[in-house]
């Protein structure tokens, strides 16, 4: 099973030993940040610093000034990495160790920009701003990220990128100093604080068929008890992804947040076609496009809510948070392996229907265009609902046809942030039941040691065991180290 780590470039640049250690722990790639969020981030074996600073978000690598000349909106360059381009140095030393390098693009999620242009931030209902999140319903925002997207996915040295913030964010951010808990609120009705109404987004409600005064009104009043106590945290506190979308609905109504979320959806999948299409024409042939993305079209941030189906058939696949227990990973990981699987088969049909009408066509015969209906229903038909399939056909879909897209689970690995290293090969053999083919370690620079050596020690299991290699529920996470 393919495994990649991700990186920061100033855990590489200025450690002349950080490639090789990486190299070591058996991954097979690195997702190194080219542009990236402002941040605070400990380095506990570089030889020269402890913690790095990133005040703003910023790109590790000079931008092009021609590009960028005379724009307002504009990638920020970065101040706390010795070199011209971090990005650059690191991915050198990363292939010489032998490692692909891919980027890692932050997209929708830049506090610096959002405040000192505080027109392209979402503004909530009770007129907000969140400066970390440009509306991405907004021309000039989506243009920005598209140019962004663009020259910070193909840097030299990268063989493909991985996409994140690539839609909506909303009101949940990892902030300094964060005081937004005080209040309990359900995950629809952080949906509903995370709705956007500037003058775009208005007008876009307005578009089909709801008054944006009508819809913030909604909004405001269904968020009331929230406020009062007397229900904020009801709506979506159960059934995992699909219990928030109920719960949106009943606050909201079942037609207004229809209206809402196909202007939403919709600004959404024509950011991530424009941004999709600006980094395949700058980049080679077999660049590799992933997007981070959660199965809930209705989620918000870093990993971008989309319809299944859709990303897959956009990008080159998807990089799935997996954190939680065994029943979160599947609610992740499972829809986006049953719209492989889906459009595996459909595929198939469509191969096979062609197959039958050309012998039909050459035979002039009414049998042989029956046969082609015939194998058109059945193979469009075949292994729909994901559970009927064996996990081969699962994987491949019908008939061995190839996947339709890559799909890597993102574990986390950092012991101290909720990860556990040492059952990654169990995590991982759970993770390919489901669907993943490929893995993402969170993150081999923020790692302690302790937990480095349990990822070489896990990652030499699913190397030696990558097919058989399946969970003890009751025993692996109990028995590790």
């Amino acid at each position: 099973m393919r495994a990649a780590a991700f990186l920061y470039p100033w855990d590489v640049v200025g450690d002349p030993d950080a490639a090789r250690r990486v190299a070591d722990l058996g991954v097979q790639q690195v997702t190194l940040a080219a542009a990236y969020h402002s941040t605070r981030a400990l380095t506990p074996r570089h030889p020269r610093h402890r913690v790095v600073t990133a005040r703003h978000s910023a790109v590790l690598y000079p931008p092009d000034a021609a590009r960028w000349a005379g724009r307002a909106l504009r990638p920020y360059p970065q101040e706390w990495v010795a070199g011209p381009d971090p990005f650059g140095e690191a991915a050198r030393a990363l292939t010489d160790a032998g490692l692909e390098v891919h980027s890692w693009v932050v997209l929708a999620h830049n506090g610096r920009l959002g405040a000192e242009h505080p027109a392209i931030a979402v503004r909530n209902a009770y007129g907000d701003r969140y400066p970390w999140a440009p509306c991405i319903a907004r021309p000039e925002v989506r243009a920005y990220l598209c140019d962004l997207a663009a020259e910070a996915a193909t840097r030299p040295g990268a063989r493909g990128t991985e996409l994140e913030s690539c839609g909506w964010y909303g009101l949940e951010h990892l902030h300094a100093h964060d005081k937004i808990t005080g209040v309990p609120l359900s995950g629809a009705a952080r949906y509903l604080m995370s709705l956007c109404f500037c003058e775009v987004c208005e007008a876009g409600y307005d578009g089909l068929g709801a008054r944006a005064a009508d819809v913030r009104g909604a909004v405001v009043r269904a968020l009331e008890p929230a406020w009062t106590g007397a229900g904020g945290s009801e709506g979506g506190t159960g059934g995992g992804r699909a219990g928030e979308w109920r719960g949106v609905e009943a606050l909201l109504g079942g037609e207004l947040a229809g209206l809402v979320r196909g202007w939403r959806d919709g600004a959404a999948r024509t950011l991530r076609r424009e941004v999709v299409a600006a980094v395949r024409g700058a980049a080679d042939d077999g660049f590799r496009i992933l997007l981070h993305a959660d199965p809930a079209a209705h989620r918000c941030g870093a990993n971008v809510g989309a319809d299944p189906a859709d990303v897959l058939a956009d990008t080159d696949g998807v990089v799935v948070p997996c954190t939680g227990d065994d029943a979160a990973r599947a609610d992740a990981l499972r829809p986006f392996a049953v719209a492989r699987t889906e459009a595996a088969a459909r595929t198939e049909a469509r191969s096979s229907t062609e197959a039958v009408a050309r012998t039909a066509a050459v035979a002039g015969t009414e049998a042989a265009a029956a046969r082609a209906e015939a194998v058109a229903r059945t193979e469009g038909e075949a292994c729909t609902e994901g559970e009927a399939c064996t996990e081969g056909e699962a994987r491949t879909g019908a008939a061995g046809a190839a996947p339709a897209g890559c799909v890597a689970a993102n574990l986390t690995i950092v012991t101290a942030m909720g990860g556990s290293p040492g059952t990654l090969a169990a995590d991982a053999a759970h993770a390919a039941a489901l669907g993943a083919d490929e893995l993402r370690l969170y993150h081999a620079g923020l790692a302690g040691d302790g937990d480095l050596a349990a990822v070489r020690r896990e990652l030499a299991t699913v190397r030696r065991e990558p097919a058989t290699a399946r969970r003890d529920l009751g025993g692996a996470r109990n028995s590790a180290v």
